[in-house]
């Protein structure tokens, strides 16, 4: 395994991140701890969740899965650097109340403890703002994070889908009160949706927090769809399947895919051994349902690119270009 320091911290962490949002919903927990040992076993150490995850009725089921986890002892939580996640409402249907959701510091405290609860543990590691929240000033999410620092409750807070802007508020804001700020900034970032180029890496860069790509294979379109459809019949759907509708996504896909073919590659290994040679990227979110899968992501880190490969890349998904070069000059 291969780590790496997370953003301008000291902490490292490997370069490949284990997303655990299909544990539960789709994963079940004697498969979700494998999964989890298998991971371990390869030097994998970092683990990412969010109280929400699980869904609907089931919020906090992966949480409970990946505590449970813990709980078999063996040296589990010791050896790995856990993340979670806090907005999204932990409402049940039908029980809904204020408070219960966002990033006021009511809700941070709350959600920490629901957190650490379901975690069966006594530290949250990196602990991660999943939205952007436009009521509650920094000033306050900063003043909770410190209350809760100083608790020994989590080490490190880092951000999730918050565009350039905000990361220069929130790292402002937390330098004028003396604090780290934010260390990491999880996005969606692949070779089909580069947006975060223009603002959030560079800002991410400048700031010195980690990036995080969620989504590495943008839904399964970077998973060879086009081949496994022609071979085996097996369709794309969801996200896949209303890009691979559009002719244009669709001619860019199978140049994608026919290039890999010309030089032995396969797609979903390629997608993210690319995320990993791209500036500031920490290491990609992989969310395997299956342990075959996590075999396949851990390939990646074997892999090396030509630049006759990576230029090829950048031919069929070119990126937006600097800001603001890109859309002002």
């Amino acid at each position: 395994m291969k780590y790496t320091q997370l953003g301008r911290t000291g902490l490292k962490v490997s370069r490949l991140v284990l997303g655990t949002m299909n544990f539960g919903p789709q994963t079940d927990e004697p498969t979700s701890h494998g999964i989890l040992d298998s991971a371990l076993d390869a030097g994998l150490n970092f683990v990412d969740t969010a109280n929400v995850y699980g869904w609907g009725e089931n919020k906090g089921r992966t949480e409970e899965i990946i505590g449970t986890w813990f709980a078999q002892g063996g040296g589990r939580r010791e050896k790995t650097v856990l993340a979670t996640k806090v907005y999204g409402s932990m409402s049940r249907e039908g029980d809904t109340w204020p408070n219960e959701d966002r990033l006021s510091a009511l809700n941070i405290r709350r959600a920490v403890d629901a957190s650490l609860k379901r975690l069966r543990t006594n530290h949250i590691d990196l602990y991660q703002f999943h939205h952007v929240d436009r009521r509650t000033p920094f000033e306050e999410i900063w003043q909770a994070v410190d209350v809760l620092i100083q608790q020994g409750k989590i080490l490190y807070a880092g951000s999730s889908n918050f565009p350039g802007y905000k990361i220069a508020q929130a790292n402002e804001t937390a330098a004028r009160r003396g604090m780290v700020g934010l260390v990491s900034e999880q996005c969606l970032y692949n070779l089909a949706e580069r947006r975060a180029e223009m603002e959030v890496v560079p800002a991410a860069q400048d700031y010195g927090l980690g990036v995080i790509p969620w989504s590495p294979l943008h839904g399964g379109l970077l998973g060879g769809v086009i081949k496994k459809e022609a071979v085996d019949g097996r369709r794309a759907s969801g996200r896949s399947a209303d890009a691979l509708a559009n002719s244009t996504v669709r001619a860019q896909v199978q140049a994608y895919e026919d290039l890999l073919d010309k030089h032995g590659l396969e797609p979903g290994e390629t997608a993210l051994a690319w995320l990993l040679t791209r500036p500031g990227v920490t290491g990609p979110i992989v969310g395997p349902r299956t342990a075959e899968q996590l075999e396949s992501a851990l390939r990646a880190l074997e892999l090396e690119l030509s630049e006759e490969v990576l230029a090829g890349l950048d031919e069929i998904f070119p990126g937006p270009g600097p800001s603001p070069e890109a859309f002002a000059w």
